[in-house]
């Protein structure tokens, strides 16, 4: 029987001779690092998930984009199912890192959201997270808490306020961040798509669990002055939004997917504990008025 490292070293881009190994991490692909003759590369493999949203001929067309932007690395090699990226020799993120860094990570950030539609091609696509949380649920239909999930949804898009489209990465987990050593660089664009800036600042700091003065500083920091009172409100609904999305992007794919080493009912419990928390805060602050 022909195994996932036999295609890999079947493709027709590597020089010489080849070692495959396993790269953890991964929640939704299989990903491997294959050194050959000339360097070492990052092989990333995955299928259309259309229950996410989920297209990879857009994900190839956006990550040879954010290379020529000079956001992430170069794609050697691309077929169905296959992305062959240069690897990036650096050191992955995690919360910490993403909070001791976010004065390096919010100009980035800022570039690429203002910096990327000239490189992006093809029909547009859009992330609004309460549409995606709305499909979740559908796909959900009759899962313990999906009333509380969607009212919560609701209060917060009502709570947003009017902001520009800008070209969103949409999935600023710590691990898709990689530092160098002089520069970050950005990776994995599954979600990538137009979008307002707040929800990918929100995700930076929920995502990395920051506290309430740091995702205060990121927010000031992005749009250099002091945010006014609904802007600040709309940020912190959207930082419970996008810790809402991740319980549900997970729920979804405890029926969907089977990742090696995935525990995705645990996922889904960590997010939920961690959002319920959120919204605590969010609500101490700014109570459950909708409009």
């Amino acid at each position: 029987m022909r195994t996932v490292e036999d295609r890999i070293r079947a493709l027709p881009c590597w020089r010489g001779r080849i070692d495959v190994t396993p790269l953890e991490g991964g929640l939704s692909n299989r990903n491997f690092l294959v050194t050959d003759g000339s360097a070492r590369h990052v092989v990333r493999l995955g299928q259309d998930y259309p229950f996410h949203h989920v297209d990879r001929e857009r994900e190839l067309m956006v990550a040879r984009a954010a290379y020529e932007a000079g956001f992430g690395p170069p794609v050697h090699y691309a077929e169905a199912g296959v992305m062959v990226c240069g690897m990036i020799e650096g050191r992955t993120f995690n919360s910490e890192d993403v909070c001791a860094n976010a004065g390096r990570i919010v100009p980035l950030i800022r570039a690429f959201h203002g910096e990327m539609p000239a490189h992006v091609s093809g029909a547009a696509f859009l992330f609004w997270v309460f549409h995606v949380i709305r499909d979740y649920a559908r796909m959900l239909k009759d899962r313990e808490g999906l009333p509380h999930y969607l009212s919560l949804a609701g209060e917060l898009e009502n709570a947003q306020v009017p902001m520009p489209i800008v070209f969103g990465h949409n999935d600023l987990l710590p691990a898709n961040f990689i530092d160098d050593g002089e520069r970050i660089w950005l990776i994995d664009y599954e979600y990538a798509g137009f979008n307002t800036a707040l929800f990918d600042l929100a995700g930076i700091a929920s995502n990395a669990g920051m506290s309430e003065e740091e995702a205060h500083a990121l927010l000031a920091a992005y749009f250099g002055h002091e945010p006014d009172a609904a802007l600040q409100r709309a940020f912190a609904a959207m930082q419970c939004a996008s810790l809402l999305r991740e319980a549900m992007w997970s729920m979804v794919s405890e029926l969907h997917l089977d990742a090696p080493g995935a525990d995705y009912a645990a996922y889904t419990a960590e997010n939920l504990t961690r959002l319920e928390q959120a919204v605590e805060r969010y609500r101490s602050r700014y109570g459950t008025k909708t409009s």
